[in-house]
């Protein structure tokens, strides 16, 4: 075909425009876990990609999304390189192209062999490598050929075992899988976030992922997570297919689906997905599709690998699932904050493997941009796709009946009237003393688990406010067992553990306690960064609008709400209260820097020591340095225990960044005054070995 040079200018453009946005729904998808597009909207745009460099080679480059795998490398951790490449896989929605595929194999192939059909699970790919039957590392996707080091997050997953059951497994062997959230944890995780005003997750998938990589490997075993796993590899493993593989694989107490079929042509896989494309929406967890492989290993090998996909297997994406009901009513919930959203009620409907009956409608400008009707039938989706969300009205399905929503312009709580910010999408009801909802949930989230960490909840908050027993946080303290014994099922071992509960909550870390008071924007990490930056409360008070903007991470927004909270005199007296009760407004004396040794410093550190990493990060901050996981031109010195990563080791050698070892470090911050915590007997360390 000849094309002009304004087509062939055009073609470029496009093409550019794809990569583009495939680059940054990429990022959205594996380092934020907060996709803008839909997995079909992403796949239609990298179809069209994969066409125009087709027909057009010539512009083809190297580092085009169709020629790698998405990353989802994070710089807090470790990276590690896999022995073998983690590859994505090839989806269609067409069924035609699943037939096509397997003509493929059939011509290649030339002789007798059999697929493999398993459930796509909607998760964040893993792979975990065992040796001797002990797991000793787990490493997420990456870019494909270095994965993070999520070790000690996975071994806090409960179905992922850290020693293999049985015999006969290899004496080092990886085998990949993924690691998914049940509807069930994530229902109960986004109620936490709603209640606590953070932003939801938008689906099983970016939890499963958001999870996975948080910093804190505690925090995991609170989320739920679960592993299915599905391929095997090593050197010379004695298996024919890979479903015998996989049934090693599950005598061993790995966790492998039991819902997988082995299939002889296209008619059983066709059967099999069209099973499936309804039995999903009854399964506990979220799946997007059917993975189709060829079972015969050998036959795999055949087939090979193109530079992002095994030729050896292919997805099927189902569609996201809808559902069209009928919206009944419209509540406006109110916030701890004071924001109000309104939540849809609907005739419930099915969907994923729950019965949806309220959608969120977020705000008024969204129910503007949808022009929703009370009586209107709205399209719903929920589950493996998204929380649930209307995403439309069936206009050609609207009555005479159907009635305009008012959005309130009074509190629907307490009356008084809303205010809505520059810049803000939603009202807010200012009442913040005297709304009896703000305030009871601004009781909820004081003593929730991440907060004061009480034994209690939202039924016992109501029982107390409604008693008049709390008002106010500082009103926990001052509970009797005889108050406790006129709420409604107590009994005396209930109101003890209640009493020893909050008599425990006194020993929370300051960090812990400002995230209690509910300041608006103060999150749990900022919250950190305020209590190391000013050490105590009265400091924190005194800072002006500059010294708050001078704190890592903290905006015009952040610091302007600070100083509107502690500009109430009725927050402060609250804070005076609690500091009578008992409660920590300073760090303790281990969290106050012992010296400034390493002011100014950025120090990334790399290998085992003879000290926990997090203890070796933390004496780096208590000496005045900064924490930094990449190395880079800014890196002061390369802190370098057993086993360093070789890459971090080569890359600070070509910049010419000192690697320092874990004696010289201790010596040169004990000769500035650090004591305890454990260095003196560090200090003493031997050298380590770089290489």
């Amino acid at each position: 075909m000849f094309f002009t040079v304004v087509d062939i200018d055009q073609i470029k453009k496009r093409i550019e425009s794809l990569r583009a946005a495939i680059a940054e729904n990429n990022r959205r998808y594996y380092v934020d876990d907060s996709p803008v597009l839909s997995d079909y909207d992403f796949d239609m745009l990298m179809n069209e990609l994969i066409a125009l460099e087709k027909a057009h080679p010539e512009l083809v480059t190297p580092d085009s999304p169709t020629q790698k795998v998405g990353s989802d490398l994070r710089k807090e951790f470790e990276q590690y390189p896999h022995r073998y490449p983690m590859l994505s896989l090839g989806n269609t929605y067409d069924i035609t192209e699943v037939e096509a595929f397997a003509e493929r194999a059939v011509k290649a192939i030339g002789s007798t062999f059999t697929f493999c059909c398993e459930l796509k699970f909607d998760g964040t790919a893993i792979c975990l490598t065992y040796r001797n039957g002990h797991l000793v590392r787990a490493l997420t996707r990456g870019d494909g050929t270095v994965g993070d080091d999520v070790t000690a997050n996975v071994l806090r997953i409960r179905n992922i075992p850290r020693d293999l059951q049985g015999s006969g497994y290899p004496d080092e062997f990886e085998i990949r899988g993924e690691i998914y959230m049940p509807y069930k944890a994530f229902d109960k995780l986004n109620e936490e976030r709603l209640r606590d005003e953070e932003q939801p997750f938008a689906n099983p998938r970016n939890a499963a992922s958001g999870s996975l990589k948080l910093l804190d490997s505690r925090e995991v075993s609170h989320r739920g997570l679960e592993c299915t796993l599905y391929h095997l590899l090593g050197e010379n493993l004695p298996f024919v297919t890979h479903d015998e593989a996989l049934k090693a694989a599950a005598l061993w107490g790995l966790p492998v689906s039991d819902k997988r079929k082995i299939c002889r042509n296209i008619s059983e896989i066709e059967e099999y997905i069209e099973y499936w494309d309804t039995a999903r929406k009854s399964l506990p967890f979220a799946t997007d599709g059917i993975v189709i492989k060829i079972n015969e290993l050998q036959c795999q090998r055949e087939l090979g690998y193109t530079a992002k996909f095994p030729r050896w297997a292919v997805a099927y994406k189902f569609q996201a699932e809808q559902a069209l009901t009928k919206l009944l009513s419209i509540d406006y919930q109110v916030g701890r904050t004071g924001a109000v959203t309104p939540v849809a009620n609907l005739e419930p409907v099915l969907l994923s493997g729950t019965t949806v009956k309220r959608a969120s409608l977020h705000n008024s400008d969204q129910m503007s941009l949808l022009d929703v009707r009370i009586g209107d039938y709205v399209y719903v989706e929920k589950g493996g796709e998204i929380i649930p969300k209307i995403t439309g009205v069936a206009l050609d399905r609207r009555g005479p009946d159907v009635s305009m929503p008012e959005f309130p312009d009074r509190c629907p709580d307490c009356g008084t009237p809303l205010v809505r910010d520059e810049g803000e999408a939603r009202y807010f009801c200012p009442n913040t003393d005297g709304c009896p909802t703000q305030i009871k949930g601004k009781l909820v989230h004081f003593i929730s688990r991440k907060a004061m960490n009480v034994i209690a909840g939202d039924a016992t908050i109501d029982q107390l406010y409604n008693l008049g027993y709390v008002k106010s946080p500082a009103d926990f303290y001052g509970l009797t067992r005889e108050q406790l014994l006129h709420l409604e099922g107590w009994k005396d071992r209930a109101a003890q553990r209640f009493l020893d509960s909050i008599e425990a909550s006194k020993a929370t870390g300051f960090d812990h306690v400002l995230f209690a008071l509910g300041i608006r924007y103060v999150g749990e990490t900022t919250a950190k960064s305020l209590a190391r930056h000013f050490g105590d409360i009265d400091s924190l008070m005194a800072a002006d609008r500059d010294t708050l903007l001078s704190v890592d991470d903290i905006g015009e927004v952040i610091a302007d709400s600070i100083l509107a909270y502690f500009a109430k005199p009725s927050n402060v007296a609250e804070i005076g209260r609690l500091r009578e009760a008992g409660l920590k407004f300073s760090v303790g004396e281990q969290e106050i820097q012992a010296s400034s040794a390493l002011e100014g410093q950025t120090i990334v550190i790399s290998g085992n020591f003879s000290i926990p990493r997090e203890e070796m990060k933390k004496l780096i901050v208590l000496n005045g340095g900064k924490n930094s996981s990449s190395v880079s031109g800014k890196t002061s010195f390369l802190l370098a225990g057993e086993k360093p990563g070789p890459e971090k080791i080569r890359k600070a050698g070509a910049l010419g960044i000192k690697v320092m070892g874990e004696a010289e470090f201790m010596q040169l911050i004990s000769g500035a005054g650090t004591s305890g915590n454990g260095t003196e007997a560090a200090g003493a360390a031997v050298q380590p070995t770089l290489f």
